[in-house]
């Protein structure tokens, strides 16, 4: 094969592939003849997989789409998305099985059987029926990822009021923004949450949000998670552990048509207001459970699933709450961080619960790669028999540590590509069907049509890179932007009329699988050659010093633009670096190594080693700022990075650092 990807050429000669285990192989989910299945009749296939949820009344149209760009899917069909994810496995027998089990930084741990979830979420939905909370009216989920975000998402589905989750770690304006958008009736908060072993506050934040605005808000209900004081307001605010005790665990689900809203999740752009993605019920779910099942291999009753992701964000949703439960597993939550008490945390929970299937984010990969290798060593790693990735296009070198450090070179992996507007997985190997390819998503799954298009709108030939486009309607697409039409269209549909454009770059190999570069705006044109970002970060990831590399296109008057490079080195590279003559000299020696690897345009201008890259709270890099500092301005807005200080560091320490 062909290892044609943009992410230098050590990989291309390298020509790695991973064939599926046996076993995989023998006893995957996923078979061959969904391709062939999809292929042949598209809607077909989607109608297939809708079957497999449970319908109050059965649909009997699959797509309209003579609405376009608003696709209507199974719409004269009823369900609700919390009896698919929790009733109908306890009316089936499986009400012991266990369902969530909720882990903490401090080593304690709670878990529910999928009975007990619907006795939670039963009372919730009673209480906030009781606050006034009605179908179609919005609530705000703000709470750490704790089970009770879990109960409070399926308690809303359970009533068909649409939920709003909004990050723990966002501020008080961030918060009340997202609020007065939704027109939320009510807000589900905690008093605080813990993390790295402090409580930090949460409902302070709800106050303030509250304060500033947010008029619609009539009640808010309050679990007590850290026992810190409160401000309370008599009247709106109402504890959860207190009203749990009065409310009933009986309560009828609201069957809504399949087209009802389930949830808004707010995306933010570079710029502009934060838009508020719109995912309705019968397609998003069936979506999210064949996906979930096929990519995953899931095993009901015998796997172990962690997804590491906060329902704060997309991944959340589809691959921890609606996704997982819909199918029946049994999964781990985890309120805290990868490296507290320790950095072998994450691996220790793996240990401790026997997790099987595991999904992550490159950032996270990255990160414990730089932590070093002897960290996971201390742990019994053996019951994992897959691994995912999430977030962004992983990097060819964290991708083979993955396999290696982690999956013991016996897990298949499977390099997702998504968006919080598709829903679901698109682009994905299957396991036991796909031989992978280290840093590339390379096909998607079946019922997905998506190309890679030039700027005229034509497929480009394998070997090319152009602009990502999904081509027919799929089921769990969002159905448009919270109270804007008009940016819905001009954001989605109106670069490649007809057709969703992702806003990402990717390049087909000679093979036709895809290579994901980025978003198109971290592409950059240095002297009219198009290089991405990602291309040169992976080059400099395959340095045996860089744990992390972030790049961005600087403005520069004799190219147009040039690449100007943040690095992190890794540990136990110190002796290395002073070898080499300094900070300086590997710097240069980086700038080269890139030159070899890609060619000499793609050498940075800069290379400037930092301690630290300024990080959303999901994981993502906010490469934005850091063109901001590449550009020396005023670095903008960084409200939304998980440690606001980390770019007075990197100002700091560059004071003074030469190229």
């Amino acid at each position: 094969m062909s290892d044609q990807t943009a992410t230098g050429t050590d990989q291309q000669a390298e020509g790695r592939t991973f064939s599926p285990p046996t076993d995989f192989v023998q006893n995957a989910v996923a078979r061959p003849s969904l391709y062939e299945e999809a292929e042949r009749d598209r809607l077909a296939f989607w109608r297939s997989r809708a079957m497999l949820l449970s319908w109050k009344t059965p649909f009997t149209e699959t797509l309209d789409w003579s609405q376009a760009p608003v696709a209507r899917w199974f719409a004269d069909g009823t369900l609700n998305a919390a009896y698919n994810a929790v009733d109908r496995h306890v009316e089936s027998g499986h009400g012991g099985q266990t369902a969530l089990i909720g882990e903490y930084e401090d080593g304690t741990s709670t878990t529910y059987t999928y009975t007990q979830v619907k006795d939670e979420i039963s009372r919730m939905a009673n209480v906030l029926a009781d606050m006034g909370v009605r179908t179609g009216d919005r609530v705000a989920i703000y709470l750490p990822m704790i089970p009770e975000a879990v109960f409070a998402m399926l308690a809303c589905a359970r009533i068909g009021a649409p939920h709003s989750v909004v990050f723990g770690g966002f501020s008080a304006d961030a918060l009340r923004s997202r609020i007065e958008d939704a027109e939320a009736r009510a807000v589900i908060t905690a008093d605080g949450q813990f993390r790295r072993g402090k409580a930090l506050p949460l409902k302070p934040a709800v106050d303030a949000a509250l304060a500033a605005g947010a008029p619609s808000v009539e009640k808010v209900l309050v679990v007590r998670r850290t026992g810190e004081d409160v401000d309370w307001t008599e009247g709106r605010d109402i504890w959860w552990h207190e009203a749990r005790e009065q409310a009933s665990t009986e309560h009828e689900p609201v069957w809504v048509e399949a087209e009802h809203p389930l949830f808004i999740l707010y995306t933010s752009g570079t710029t502009g207001k934060p838009k508020g993605i719109v995912h309705t019920t019968g397609g998003y779910l069936t979506q999210a459970s064949y996906t979930h099942r096929a990519v995953f291999d899931l095993k009901p009753s015998h796997d172990v699933y962690w997804c590491t992701a906060d329902v704060g964000w997309v991944t959340g949703h589809t691959y921890v709450v609606y996704g997982p439960m819909t199918n029946r597993a049994t999964q781990v939550i985890y309120e805290g961080t990868p490296d507290s008490p320790h950095q072998g945390r994450w691996w220790e929970i793996v240990q401790k619960h026997q997790v099987s299937l595991f999904y992550s984010s490159p950032t996270a990969i990255r990160t414990a790669m730089k932590w070093g290798e002897q960290i996971p060593a201390e742990y019994d790693l053996g019951s994992l028999r897959l691994l995912g990735s999430v977030g962004e296009a992983i990097n060819p070198e964290a991708w083979m540590w993955y396999h290696r450090v982690i999956g013991g070179e016996r897990c298949p992996i499977v390099d997702t590509w998504w968006q919080t507007e598709t829903g679901g997985i698109m682009i994905s190997p299957l396991p036991g069907i796909t031989s992978t390819k280290p840093g590339s998503a390379q096909v998607p799954l079946p019922g997905i049509s998506a190309e890679v298009l030039d700027e005229a709108g034509e497929p480009v030939a394998d070997g090319e890179s152009g602009y990502l486009v999904l081509t027919e309607p799929w089921p769990g697409m969002l159905r448009g932007i919270w109270g804007d039409p008009e940016r819905f269209e001009d954001t989605y549909w109106s670069r490649f009329p007809g057709r969703y454009f992702a806003g990402d770059g990717a390049r087909k190999d000679e093979d036709g699988d895809i290579w994901l570069l980025g978003r198109v705006d971290d592409v950059m044109n240095i002297s009219g050659h198009r290089l991405s970002t990602m291309e040169i970060e992976s080059a400099l990831v395959g340095h045996e010093w860089v744990a992390e590399a972030a790049v961005v296109g600087a403005s520069d008057e004799t190219t147009g633009q040039a690449a100007v490079a943040f690095v992190i080195l890794r540990s136990g590279t110190e002796d290395a670096v002073a070898a080499a003559g300094g900070e300086e000299a590997a710097a240069q020696a980086l700038r080269e190594h890139v030159k070899t690897e890609i060619g000499p345009i793609a050498r940075p201008k800069k290379v400037l080693l930092v301690n630290e890259l300024p990080k959303t709270r999901s994981g993502k890099i906010m490469r934005r700022l850091l063109r901001d500092v590449a550009e020396d301005r005023e670095v903008g807005d960084t409200q939304t990075l998980a440690d606001s200080s980390v770019m007075d560091k990197i100002q700091r320490g560059l004071s003074g650092t030469s190229s």
